[in-house]
């Protein structure tokens, strides 16, 4: 039979990044199966129950929270009390069997309270950047008492996954031996089919575009892709970059400085399916990020038959080989990463070798495949806690 599932999340869209997309994707196909409920946060004058696409998103409010893309410290802060309220009200009005909860800073307390205040079993969703993020100072695995108390959330779930080799071995290099927590990808659905014409968006047939998704922000470190463009600047690359963020007027006023308004174009902030024709009008995918927890753009690259360009650093090692899905150079060897792209950019057969890899690959990352993982894992943990519950009823 079908599942009662109560989902905490601090973001869900609109609001946040990568983990709030990625949970509505696996919300929504549980939705097909299951009851499914979202338990996360309200701004920007969203309702605060409605359904969406067959998800009940319960949204509380939060202070001070002013940005679509990036919560605020009183935001993410207020999120705990407001949504442990919440979450009270509603493990009483109904019986929910499993709370999967997402990110273990800020949501962890929130599903940890409710899974005790109701003994309901808690899937503990761990996502990267939660547990480690190398360009934050606020990073949680650099101050012991968020250590503390990421631990002792770690270990009080029934069940920590996490979506990468790298995140599941952050878990035991900087908190805690003693979880043993199980790997589910993130997934993608597959992207609409639909080809850009180059020419809607201005670009000419003999140039090579390099696409970079994502927010604007330091983590990110774009302006080394921009400094590759000036290596490269001569030949037919053009460099795209779709997303907004506060790194933005720098790196503007940087392209304007070296003087390549004409090879590096800033697409904004663009629509869900724009993007999917901006990937699929590209030739190479690539990157310089510093750290990705997962790095779901990187699947959606490869969906899209490109080959995919980034350093050998975070969860897309996972699913990214070198010289077989695109290249991995060492973390910050930019000139490698100029190397590697220069070939790509001069090799159309290369370039169609890896595409065609990817694109096989792929398949094993769609979101049919891998809610079926965490359908797997649900019930694993609601039979356990059964299975306690009896063996202590017979003793007692």
């Amino acid at each position: 039979g079908g599942m009662n599932i109560l989902f905490c999340n601090y973001e869900y869209p609109p609001l946040g990044g990568g983990g709030g997309v990625a949970t509505a994707l696996f919300a929504e196909e549980l939705a097909k199966r299951h009851e499914v409920t979202i338990l996360t946060s309200r701004a920007m004058g969203l309702p605060a129950d409605a359904v969406e696409n067959g998800v009940r998103v319960v949204r509380v409010p939060v202070l001070m929270r002013a940005s679509k893309s990036v919560g605020s410290l009183p935001s993410l802060l207020s999120y705990i009390p407001m949504a442990i309220r919440e979450g009270r009200r509603l493990v009483r009005a109904r019986r929910y069997d499993v709370i999967n909860t997402h990110f273990v800073l800020p949501t962890g307390p929130v599903g940890d309270a409710l899974s005790r205040a109701a003994g309901i079993p808690n899937v503990l969703s761990v996502h990267g950047g939660d547990l480690y993020d190398p360009s934050k100072r606020l990073s949680p695995h650099r101050h012991a008492p968020t250590r503390m108390w990421i631990r002792a959330l770690l270990k009080r779930a029934d069940r920590v996954v996490g979506q990468s080799s790298n995140t599941i071995s952050n878990i035991s290099t900087y908190y805690t031996d003693a979880v043993e927590a199980a790997r589910i990808p993130l997934g993608i659905k597959r992207p609409p089919a639909e080809t850009a014409r180059r020419a809607d968006f201005g670009f000419a047939e003999d140039e090579v575009l390099l696409v970079a998704v994502g927010r604007v922000v330091a983590r990110k470190a774009i302006d080394q892709l921009v400094r590759m463009l000036e290596s490269l600047r001569d030949g037919p690359a053009r460099l795209l970059i779709v997303g907004t963020g506060p790194q933005e007027p720098a790196l503007r006023e940087m392209v304007g400085a070296s003087g390549l308004e004409s090879q590096v174009r800033f697409m904004g902030h663009v629509s869900e399916a724009d993007k999917f024709r901006l990937l699929r009008a590209s030739d190479i995918y690539v990157s310089s990020s510093q750290h990705e927890g997962f790095g779901i753009v990187f699947l959606e690259a490869m969906a899209c038959g490109l080959p995919v360009v980034c350093y050998d650093h975070g969860g897309q090692t996972d699913f990214l080989t070198d010289g077989q899905t695109g290249y991995l150079p060492k973390l910050n060897d930019l000139e490698m990463l100029t190397r590697r792209c220069a070939e790509l950019i001069e090799n159309e057969t290369l370039r169609k070798q890896f595409a065609a890899y990817n694109l096989q690959r792929i398949e094993d990352f769609f979101i049919e495949r891998t809610t079926l993982e965490y359908e797997r894992v649900f019930q694993d943990v609601i039979d356990a806690r059964a299975e306690a519950s009896l063996g202590y009823a017979c003793r007692t």
